[in-house]
């Protein structure tokens, strides 16, 4: 019997209200600092780090300055004029000192007299726009400078990059419109301002390098003034990730390879899946079954398949995904990926790698963005992004991410309806304690789709060849999926060198899936033998991790600690139905899918799996001096796991620990080179669900890496790359079992040995560009089969590639114009662990057009220009799977 379930959608007219905009922008993550230093995200940087910066330079008050007013200053033309990019001048700094009058905000350059200053005040507020130049830090990263409440009769002053080479400058008075003077210094440009009320509150001189002095007129404020300095990332280099750490480190000081997929990326691409995402990174592929399957988040990593899907992370916890089930990207910031084993800070996993996605979070200022997206295929998909304070002194702040999907697909009959909302409310508890709480809701109704024979479409077949579009499968067989995500995340600062941080997350799914499968081709070459089966299952995960946080000083040796445990549960239960009568054959060039009515109502499996996970873990970094770091951890897992199927009577305990270390060092010779070296190892207890067909029980896959591998920077620190060399051997791997459907094998050893080169950054303004190179050799190195052994793992290429590189104009009438393209290349690769068919190397080529003016932007993103007919995976001779062709997306978005 098929129990038919009708979820709730409620709260998915709040989505449709919106749908008719179809506009919206994807918001990039926004830093808050308590300290007075500017902030990038991805980057933090004192403003006075530059040395010739570092002058004590004059107050307003001690030098004579002329009786100017804005008024005439900057009395030009209010619309800029065309400039040519190399006239923009950058601004590396942005810093607010008191004085006896009011407040001076001083663009830091070396070209201050080059600056232009129109004026564009209006009401309360002073505005001046600067009409060529841009901040940027010295790494070549774009900020955005806050002060809040500066003094009294200013409500807040903000220095933005208004567009690709304007600067704005904004004081938003109370009463009336702040007085400002304009003087330029060896530091930079001065905007000196003063109120009717400014003597009552002054700011502070920004937080002093040592060999600055504070001047001795300097008023002290009653309490810290906040300087929150938020902004989007509109590049593609990022400078720092967690994931390697679990710590804010930046990635020139991890010996390991991490590659940084940022929202922009995501944006300028149109990419709606993060199996679409991970081709901006060498060696990583997606793993069996397409892009249209529900199946479509599983991933090659180093050319070893995640069996266990567990190499997917949200914020730092595993998503304990057991069926790759897909994710939404409405609430994802930035995807990083972290090569080769993870285990020591992770726990389970496979040797490959790990992907960590860091989700948005609540910002300071109010943020409305909403975005509409459609295409062919019927692809409908708008999206809503709100952010923002709860209250006056913006100690409670929110983020609301919504999505709404409605698509057809290039394969006949198959439709996906997703909806999604992500919620997430963030406090500060005092001044050094912060909590988050945190959800999401994911529900999906889609036909299933499980590929096409090989013969007549990958291969030739005597009868012709059919379209990709062929489906033979069974319409009326679909997946209904809840997905239910809860968590929190506190973090408490007990001094400036020691913390802890402590979060949960809850992972709660249902879903009904009823699929077709199939047999095999008969020797007719067009007759497919099927079944079909109807799974019920739930999954409750639950996962705790605290980690103790220190840095400690001795000498020339700094230390940086990390100090953690563990707690994960995950529970498992699905029972499985098979149909009377059997699903029937189905011509695969002429398919009919009438058919009698079936029912599901022979219980074929009623299973049970809990697991328990317990780890503890360690890691020191440690700096000696300036050029040499040592990163060196550890962690001990237990896993306890069962399994029960009652139809059947099959039991099982089983109970596993291992030990995973890791050791790496960095080696910097001159500053913007890194050398590293590393070693490690990984753990991944066998899922207890997971059978073989004798019903005996799988060892543990263990894994054992060794990495070498240069980072440089390059143009001032705008573009990075890295090039990477490795081995990976891992142990008693799980794969399908060809022979009988729905069993895994566990065959003996697999080696991969690989080189990676990857690039991100910007080369010239407005100029982008993200590549990458890898070269795999992969291995069967020893089996239990005979058979296998000396073959390659299916669906890793020996040789990828990919580029996508973005230009947009940055001067003239056509400012704001920009367009981009991209190269992909997947080579031969092994449709079976058999290695009897091949998937035939392919190059697919996209396209993207967009303009943004002000708070507006349209694009257009063109996938698989060319229409190549190529095939993106394979499960077996049975099951094949074709990429989508020609595909246009449009859309139009609008940020308040």
């Amino acid at each position: 019997m098929r129990i038919e379930r009708s979820p709730s959608n409620t709260w998915l007219w709040l989505v449709m209200i919106f749908l008719p905009l179809l506009m919206a922008q994807s918001v990039q993550a926004q830093v808050k600092q308590n300290q007075p230093t500017a902030i990038n995200t991805g980057e933090s940087f004192k403003a006075t780090a530059d040395s010739s910066t570092n002058r004590k330079i004059r107050r307003l008050s001690e030098i004579e300055r002329p009786a100017t007013d804005a008024s005439r200053l900057l009395s030009q033309s209010s619309t800029p004029q065309a400039i040519p990019a190399s006239a923009i001048v950058q601004v590396t700094g942005v810093k607010a000192n008191s004085t006896d009058k009011g407040v001076e905000v001083i663009l830091q350059t070396t070209k201050g007299q080059q600056l232009e200053v129109t004026n564009r005040s209006a009401g309360n507020n002073f505005i001046a726009d600067i009409p060529n130049a841009q901040l940027r830090l010295p790494s070549g990263e774009a900020f955005i400078f806050r002060s809040e409440k500066p003094l009294a009769g200013i409500t807040e002053i903000t220095v933005t990059n208004f567009d690709a080479n304007t600067i704005r400058v904004t004081a938003i008075g109370e009463a009336s419109s702040p007085t400002v003077e304009l003087f330029d210094s060896d530091e930079g440009l001065i905007f000196g301002l003063t109120t009717a009320a400014s003597t009552a509150h002054q700011l502070p001189q920004t937080q002093p390098t040592p060999s600055q002095e504070q001047p001795a007129n300097q008023t002290q404020p009653e309490e810290p003034i906040e300087l929150v300095v938020t902004g989007e990332q509109d590049g593609y280099r990022v400078p720092d990730a967690s994931t390697a750490t679990r710590t804010d480190t930046p990635i020139r000081d991890i010996p390991a390879s991490i590659q940084v997929i940022p929202r922009q990326v995501l944006k300028d691409q149109q990419i709606t899946q993060v199996r679409e995402a991970v081709s901006n990174v060498s060696g990583i592929t997606a793993g069996p079954g397409g892009s249209q399957t529900t199946f479509g988040e599983s991933f090659i990593l180093r050319g070893f398949a995640d069996s266990s899907d567990s190499s997917t992370f949200v914020d730092g916890f595993n998503r304990n995904n057991i069926l790759s089930r897909s994710l939404d990207l409405a609430n994802i910031e930035q995807l990083e990926v972290l090569k080769g084993p993870a285990s020591v800070l992770y726990g389970l996993g496979d040797p490959g790698g790990i992907i960590n996605i860091v989700t948005k979070q609540p910002l300071a200022t109010p943020y409305y963005a909403v975005e509409g997206t459609i295409g062919n295929f019927d692809f409908y998909r708008p999206t809503l992004d709100l952010s923002g304070p709860l209250n006056i002194d913006k100690t409670i702040r929110y983020r609301l991410n919504m999505a709404y999907e409605n698509s057809g697909s290039f394969v006949d009959f198959v439709k996906t309806k997703q909806a999604f909302i992500a919620p997430v409310i963030s406090f500060d508890l005092g001044k050094n304690t912060t909590l988050v709480l945190e959800g999401e809701y994911l529900n999906t109704s889609k036909v299933e789709y499980i590929g096409i024979p090989a013969l007549g479409s990958l291969l030739p077949n005597p009868l012709g060849r059919v379209p990709r579009s062929r489906f033979v499968d069974d319409p009326d067989l679909k997946l209904e999926r809840d997905f239910i995500g809860l968590g929190y995340r506190l973090q408490h600062k007990f001094s400036d060198n020691w913390s802890i941080r402590n979060a949960f997350r809850a992972e709660l799914e249902d879903y009904d899936e009823a699929f077709a499968y199939n047999l095999g081709l008969r020797v007719d070459n067009r007759t497919i033998d099927r079944n079909a089966r109807f799974d019920q299952a739930k999954s409750r995960n639950y996962n705790v991790q605290t980690d103790v946080i220190g840095k400690i000083q001795t000498g020339i040796v700094k230390q940086d600690l990390l100090f953690g445990l563990e707690l994960s549960r995950t529970d498992f239960t699905r029972k499985i139905f098979n149909p009377t009568p059997n699903l029937p054959p189905i011509d695969f060039f002429n398919p009919n899918y009438d058919r009698p009515a079936i029912q599901f109502d022979t219980k074929a499996y009623d299973e049970k799996s809990p697991q328990n996970f317990i780890g503890v873990y360690t890691q020191d970094l440690i700096s000696i001096g300036d050029k040499l770091k040592v990163l060196l951890g550890g962690r001990f897992d237990f896993v306890e796991s069962s399994y029960e199927e009652t139809v059947n009577a099959i039991s099982r305990d089983q109970q596993d620990t291992a030990f995973s270390p890791r050791i790496g060092i960095v080696y910097q010779p001159i500053q913007p080179v890194s050398l590293y070296a590393s070693y490690s190892r990984s753990f991944q207890p066998s899922p207890a669900f997971s059978r073989n067909a004798d019903d005996t029980t799988f060892e543990p896959t263990k894994g054992e890496s060794f990495e070498v591998g240069v980072k440089s920077d390059f143009f001032d620190g705008k573009l990075s790359a890295t090039l990477a060399a490795y081995q990976i051997t891992k142990q008693n791997i799980i794969v399908n079992d060809p022979a009988n459907p729905g069993f895994s094998l566990q065959v003996g050893e697999q080696r991969s040995r690989g080189i990676e080169l990857d690039v991100a950054g910007e080369i010239l303004p407005g100029w982008k560009i993200i590549a990458n190179y890898a070269y795999i050799d992969p291995e069967i190195t020893e089996d239990t089969n005979p058979e296998y052994k000396g073959n390659e793992p299916s669906n890793v290429a020996r040789n990828s590639a990919s580029l996508w590189t973005t230009y947009e104009l940055q001067t003239g009438g056509w400012k704001g114009l920009g367009f981009g393209g991209g190269v992909t290349f997947v080579g031969d690769r092994q449709g079976d662990l058999e290695n009897t068919f091949t998937l035939p190397s392919y190059v697919r080529t996209d396209a993207a057009l967009y303009y943004r003016r002000d708070n507006w932007r349209v694009g257009l993103n063109i996938k698989n220009l060319f229409d190549v007919y190529y095939f993106e995976s394979a499960d077996s001779l049975d099951s094949v799977y074709p990429a989508a062709p020609f595909t246009v997306l449009g859309t139009v978005s609008v940020q308040f």
